[in-house]
């Protein structure tokens, strides 16, 4: 693993915070978000915030940018950005602060662009706010910066609405915005977490060879260590609000002092799979020849059509764990809600119990419902936000003639199994946090004892310590029940630790298929060695603070 080595002793300080403390003054005792927080950046240096989700990350940004929310107050400390104290400025001259000389990216740029302005013209937007270009100057420079980021076609995206594009090209675009003035210093703020691996590694690579060519200060907030590997100079570790340690990345990762650094670490999933375990029995669930084609139709000419599933075949036994991996509009979600009838599979037989349930009615699907349960990617959209916890888990039992005090009390016994309280089911979803709302909506889905369990990306959005809790209680499931699971999902690293086989898919198309053990450590196609090569930090044991001792993917097969 080669890690940055810079030295920015001589560089200069391009922001500086000192005993910065943000509380909340409206809450009885005036309780801190963050307390005496001391960060230093210098210029062309890239500096990672890591932390859990609520460790202040976040919070810290936003205070830098001036956009703390009203329920939060500054109650302490110096952020100077070049020298000058941003504490005591107004809310107009933070304004003509922000993008000329601090810039932020978000996470989620869908909800960071306008939807109804061509990107075009809001990069555009950007200098007319503040700077006297003329309009042709103006697009001149916007159609400048958006080849710098590497889009293509670019007069063809500089007219495009946002949703008109992927995810990595409106990130992109993201990039464009906040370096069209070459402001001193970037905040990006977990700008790859909702990405594929090989998009990631594309606005990696992108925002170093601009931090290189702009000499621009970074600071980027993640929870994600592999990411930290890749880019970082200097890492602080968050926890409730207070740096807990702070170091070069190397020094960091190779010697962790304190105890929740090295929690942090260990919690991090590795690309070595997991051991061989025996075969299952007979297949539980048979996927053969599935097909899915959207489009095709239309009255006046016939519309174009996307294959989004090509001929995918595949055998899953009870006990057993099957991988479902690719880039996204690889095919992985479209092959999941055909299994789970959640949309019509255009041809192709999906047997369940000897039963080919692909081209039964709704009606005729309802006795097998509950043999077949999923578990998405975001269970505060899944989870009805007016019913108690309760309500939720007992619905599909009643729904199938248990009676409320039988369904009621598996529902207490189930929260003990996924190490939630027995009063949990009284109270809200908005009332947990993400990992706990993921353990309810996996109690939810084994309250119907499934003979198979559906993840369509389960884990994604958590913390790497609440990932390892979610994949154990999975595990833990699996051994006590029996069940089946297909685990869709875009990270290899998680699918190394929990499936038996995996299955790697690209544009609808299933390019390899075999065991975990097999298919990670030997990749016969081109592609999923592409994937492997994409995995951030993929050369570093987090959890032993060393190298990898024999890298799973240096031999193709």
């Amino acid at each position: 693993m080669r890690f940055k080595t810079g030295n920015f002793d001589a560089a200069e300080v391009v922001l500086q915070t000192e005993g910065l403390t943000v509380t909340l003054p409206d809450t009885p005792g005036d309780p801190a978000v963050l307390s005496g927080i001391d960060v230093t950046i210098r210029a062309g240096e890239t500096v990672c915030l890591v932390g859990e989700s609520g460790s202040g990350k976040s919070v810290t940004s936003l205070a830098i940018m001036g956009l703390l929310p009203q329920a939060l107050q500054v109650r302490g400390g110096t952020i100077a950005l070049q020298g000058r104290d941003l504490l005591p400025l107004s809310q107009a001259q933070m304004r003509d602060l922000r993008a000329a000389r601090v810039a932020m990216i978000f996470q989620e740029p869908m909800t960071a662009l306008n939807p109804v302005l061509r990107v075009g013209d809001q990069i555009m937007e950007v200098m007319e706010l503040h700077t006297r270009h003329s309009a042709a100057e103006r697009r001149r420079r916007a159609i400048a910066i958006m080849e710098q980021v590497h889009l293509p076609d670019v007069e063809r995206i500089f007219r495009s609405y946002p949703h008109q594009l992927s995810g990595g090209q409106r990130q992109r675009i993201m990039i464009a915005m906040a370096l069209v003035l070459e402001p001193a210093l970037l905040i990006a703020d977990e700008p790859t977490t909702a990405l594929d691996v090989t998009t990631q590694k594309q606005i990696l690579s992108l925002i170093d060879e601009l931090q290189r060519d702009h000499g621009t200060a970074v600071l980027f907030i993640t929870h994600d260590m592999g990411v930290v590997a890749e880019i970082a100079d200097t890492v602080y570790v968050m926890k409730q609000g207070a740096i807990v340690e702070h170091g070069p990345v190397e020094t960091l990762l190779r010697a962790p002092k304190a105890d929740y650094t090295q929690k942090l670490l260990r919690a991090v999933p590795s690309l070595a799979p997991r051991p061989a375990r025996a075969a299952g029995g007979d297949p539980v669930l048979r996927v053969e020849r599935l097909n899915k084609v959207y489009g095709g139709g239309g009255i006046l000419r016939k519309l174009p059509q996307a294959h989004a599933a090509k001929d995918v075949t595949f055998a899953l036994a009870p006990g057993r764990t099957l991988g479902i991996v690719g880039e996204s509009g690889s095919g992985k979600s479209t092959v999941a809600r055909c299994i789970m009838r959640l949309i019509e599979p255009s041809s192709g037989r999906i047997m369940l119990d000897d039963a080919d349930i692909a081209p039964l009615s709704r009606a005729a699907l309802r006795p097998h419902r509950r043999k077949l349960q999923v578990v998405f990617q975001d269970p505060m959209r899944s989870l009805n936000p007016r019913w108690t916890v309760g309500e939720s888990l007992i619905e599909g039992p009643l729904n199938y003639g248990t009676p409320r005090r039988e369904a009621m009390a598996e529902a207490a016994r189930l929260m003990g199994v996924v190490g939630l309280p027995e009063d949990a089911l009284r109270r809200y979803p908005h009332q947990f946090s993400g990992g706990q709302r993921q353990r309810i909506a996996i109690a939810r889905a084994v309250m119907m004892r499934p003979e198979v369990l559906v993840a369509d990306e389960a884990v994604s959005a958590l913390d790497v310590s609440v990932q390892v809790q979610v994949l154990d209680l999975l595990d833990q499931l699996q051994r006590d029940l029996g069940i089946a699971i297909v685990f869709i999902t875009h990270d290899l690293r998680v699918a190394a630790q929990i499936c038996d086989e995996v299955i790697v898919m690209q544009r609808g198309a299933v390019v390899e298929h075999g065991p975990a053990g097999q298919v990670l450590a030997a990749p016969a196609h081109p592609y999923t060695r592409a994937l492997i090569e994409a995995a951030p930090g993929r050369s570093w044991d987090f959890q032993n603070f060393r190298e990898m001792q024999g890298l799973p993917h240096a031999e193709p097969a």
